[in-house]
């Protein structure tokens, strides 16, 4: 199947994780529909389009491994009228021009960013894909045929005991915080796929899981441009550096917020070109925020 973007699109390589595995000119990904495994890839088919494909012994794993491949790219995403908005923006626009194939990195499923959340939780990055690695060698389903291995299952996350996900490195309060998420996310108690702000609010009442998780959820594993992780250290220090012209100063949340409102329900996009802009040097030396 080979599909041209509604907005620019330009894939990225494999994942830290381990989940997404750069084979040949694109990268592949095992899923699972049910019990049944479904191989899918994707690859820059030229001219601006690409190609997707799927394996399985099902039409519907097939179309399910394609649908959820689709949702990880972007690759239906209309961004018009970001754009058309912001090219001109004297915070953001440069990189916009520069840049118009930037998403949101996604996960395929909700739960696999609530996942890597959890696990993401006040530490390094570093660190944090050890933990995912583990976890995914431990409880992930694998394919044979493909050498690749899947997320686990939130079921299995549930019936691991919080000593056992306490040992592949998480601290014990994430441990638990894992354990009852999971548990909430397999009895279908908290749907991730519908009713997100319900999810959100009923994930928040887990001890161990705040804000900065749900946020993330949104951006990374929901599609929502609306929402974004402003207490991520990458946005305070950015942030503080804007507001203050310090470069080692940090920001505070309401500050991102303040800053990143501004764009509406484009602030998570917008958000990820202003830490693109900053990985670059694209940023003016300083600028206050304004609040409504």
């Amino acid at each position: 199947m080979t599909v041209t973007p509604v907005s620019p699109l330009r894939l990225g390589g494999g994942s830290g994780d381990g989940l997404l595995r750069r084979r040949g000119p694109g990268v592949q990904r095992l899923l699972h529909l049910g019990d049944e495994p479904v191989l899918v890839a994707v690859a820059q088919a030229g001219a601006g389009r690409v190609a997707f494909a799927a394996r399985a012994n099902s039409e519907a794993a097939v179309g399910y491994g394609l649908a959820r491949l689709r949702f990880a790219t972007g690759v239906d995403d209309d961004l018009t009228e970001f754009h058309q908005t912001f090219a001109g923006d004297p915070l953001i626009g440069r990189a916009v021009r520069q840049h118009p194939s930037l998403r949101a990195a996604r996960k395929p499923l909700a739960w696999e960013a609530l996942l890597a959340a959890i696990t993401e939780q006040l530490i390094e990055i570093e660190r944090a894909i050890v933990i995912q690695r583990r976890l995914i060698a431990r409880l992930g389903r694998s394919c044979p045929h493909s050498g690749l291995r899947d997320a686990p299952r939130p079921a299995a996350v549930a019936g691991e005991a919080p000593v056992r996900l306490v040992s592949a490195g998480l601290a014990e309060t994430r441990a638990f915080a894992l354990r009852r998420a999971a548990r909430e996310v397999a009895s279908g108690r908290i749907d991730l796929d519908t009713g997100h702000e319900r999810a959100w609010a009923l994930l928040r009442a887990i001890p161990g899981i705040g804000r900065w998780t749900v946020d993330y959820l949104a951006v990374h594993g929901q599609g929502r441009y609306d929402q974004v992780a402003a207490g991520d250290l990458n946005y305070l220090k950015v942030v503080g550096r804007l507001v203050t012209g310090r470069p080692r100063a940090r920001a505070d949340e309401a500050e991102v917020r303040g800053l990143l409102d501004a764009y509406g329900a484009w602030r998570g996009l917008a958000g990820e070109y202003l830490l693109w802009a900053a990985r670059r040097g694209l940023l003016p030396e300083r600028r206050s925020v304004t609040y409504a």
